[in-house]
């Protein structure tokens, strides 16, 4: 497969490319996927548009809030000390991606855009209420990462739009924070289960509470009915039982080379068994 490669220097050329090349061009973040899936013929684009000479794409701001630019690294995300209290579940999240190779060149950006049901970032972002910034020759806009995945590897993105930031909000002190990946191993493996989870308890009541999971259905999913189940309540061995039960309903798990359905749904559950009998043992 051949194509014609470009290295914009600014980001007003990169999405200028963009628009001019629209579903015949692909942005290149980390390439971690993207070449892959060119070399098994999945995808076939006729132009390349790298971004590694884009200036500010793999910056990190703290300012009102968190801005990942999208080509920041996982390793870069595992090694940030600033995220090791409020945001904790980003860096259990990068930590597991791949082996270090991965984690060198791999972005945050292009986890999301790849728009696979088992990355390992989604779920964080989302238990972090993460929000997108997408700019083209138009302009740029800003929307919820929640809802962006609309269905299988298909995105609130347009063909002439670079996602290039991801902010997350920086008021999360007296959150708690919850992470897991199944898998065959640790890492180098594709998710079975991916869970993500972050709480705001008052006394012995969830205030708030976010759940989002991989794995489990056609796109990486924010459980706002298991969080409404949830919210409000006092922590209990009952609550957490409706907050099972509730999530059983909102999951669809499939059978697949990697795991089964039942598996799937019960280690889901366990996860969030597991959380929500660590607030109660913390003694929120």
């Amino acid at each position: 497969m051949s194509f014609e490669y470009h290295e914009p220097t600014s980001l007003a050329e990169a999405v200028d490319l963009g628009a001019r090349f629209g579903a015949d061009g692909r942005f290149l973040a980390g390439g971690t996927d993207l070449i892959i899936q060119v070399r098994r013929g999945k995808v076939a684009p006729r132009h390349v548009i790298s971004l590694h000479r884009v200036p500010g794409l793999d910056a990190i701001e703290a300012n009102g809030s968190v801005r990942l630019g999208a080509l920041v690294t996982h390793r870069t995300i595992e090694r940030c000390a600033a995220f090791r209290g409020r945001l904790r579940g980003l860096i259990e999240g990068a930590e597991v991606v791949g082996g270090h190779q991965v984690r060198n060149v791999g972005t945050v950006g292009g986890n999301v855009v790849n728009a696979s049901p088992a990355a390992d970032s989604p779920p964080a972002l989302l238990a972090y209420d993460a929000e997108l910034e997408l700019v083209s020759t138009s302009g740029s806009r800003w929307l919820p990462y929640q809802g962006f995945h609309t269905g299988y590897k298909s995105m609130l993105i347009r063909p002439d739009e670079l996602l290039t930031r991801i902010r997350l909000p920086r008021q999360l002190k007296g959150r708690h924070h919850y992470y897991r990946k199944v898998g065959t191993r640790k890492a180098q493996a594709i998710s079975k289960v991916c869970f993500a989870a972050s709480a705001r308890m008052n006394d012995d009541q969830i205030a708030d509470i976010r759940i989002a999971l991989g794995s489990v259905a056609p796109i990486p999913i924010r459980c706002i009915d298991t969080e409404a189940t949830l919210r409000n309540q006092r922590l209990s061995r009952r609550l957490i039982e409706e907050g099972k039960a509730q999530l059983a309903k909102e999951i669809a798990p499939i059978d697949d080379v990697r795991s089964t359905r039942d598996y799937r749904l019960q280690v889901s559950l366990n996860l969030l068994g597991d959380f929500l009998l660590q607030l109660e043992r913390q003694g929120v």
